[in-house]
């Protein structure tokens, strides 16, 4: 698919993307599951590139979540070193694209190796003005939504804020991405039909795309794919259709 068929005036600001199937991609092919973790690299590097070129603001990329940890030790800290590998030779690169970057999660939990590449990535892309890559590492939403829970309750103890004043705006806040706009496109791959703990609070209205599709296997055409179909959706957050419509056809007709 061609970028032309992209509507440029309606792309979604956030796009957030759960990279699943790795694992079974390279266990199809014969090879173990490491395999496909180095090859879903590609995938994250063709996909940050086009999103940066057609104009996305925001990208979101399930990297590693908190129940990972529990996967065998040698896969977990094989993740690990290809995160290292992969931020040490991707961070100039991201830098020449305008690509800042930017990192979610229970970032203590990480190896100190992998905090130190991240914080000097982050440090690199600091003042870039182009897409900004968000990596959700040792993440998990319902973990994000206690802890927001937590800081709110010590704020009100110490009396820094009161019950009453707590709206979803101020909720937001104590978010980890209360930087960010919440996702209007959050993407599946790999044939796996629900959210898995990622981003629980800020896809409360995102329209949802899955694809049978691995992780390895979704390049550039997928990724348009996913986006026209986003855009042939009718987003009504709760209203009715002539809603919706009738602010546009006014403006038109004042236009």
């Amino acid at each position: 698919m061609d970028q032309q068929a992209i509507d440029k005036t309606s792309l979604p600001k956030h796009i957030a993307i759960i990279m699943d199937g790795n694992g079974r991609w390279a266990k199809e092919r014969g090879q173990d599951r490491i395999y496909g973790h180095h090859e879903g690299v590609l995938s994250v590097r063709e996909i940050v590139n086009v999103a940066g070129e057609i104009g996305i603001k925001y990208l979101t990329l399930y990297a590693f979540s908190t129940e990972n940890w529990n996967r065998p030790k040698e896969e977990v800290a094989a993740l690990m070193e290809l995160l290292v590998a992969t931020i040490r030779k991707e961070a100039d690169e991201l830098n020449k694209n305008n690509v800042r970057l930017h990192v979610i999660g229970d970032f203590a939990a990480l190896p100190e190796v992998c905090q130190k590449e991240m914080n000097e990535a982050m440090g690199i892309t600091a003042n870039n003005t182009g897409l900004n890559l968000i990596l959700a590492l040792s993440y998990s939403a319902k973990w994000e939504i206690l802890n927001a829970v937590k800081q709110i309750s010590q704020n009100v103890q110490i009396g820094k804020l009161q019950p009453t004043d707590i709206t979803d705006e101020i909720f937001h806040q104590y978010l980890s991405t209360h930087a960010f706009p919440d996702p209007e496109l959050m993407i599946r791959t790999s044939g796996e039909n629900r959210i898995s703990n990622f981003l629980l609070y800020q896809l409360a209205y995102s329209e949802l795309y899955f694809t049978a599709t691995h992780w390895p296997d979704f390049r550039k055409k997928q990724f348009l794919q996913a986006i026209l179909d986003y855009q042939q959706r009718e987003r009504r957050f709760g209203m009715i259709s002539e809603q919706i419509q009738t602010p546009q056809s006014e403006n038109a007709k004042n236009q």
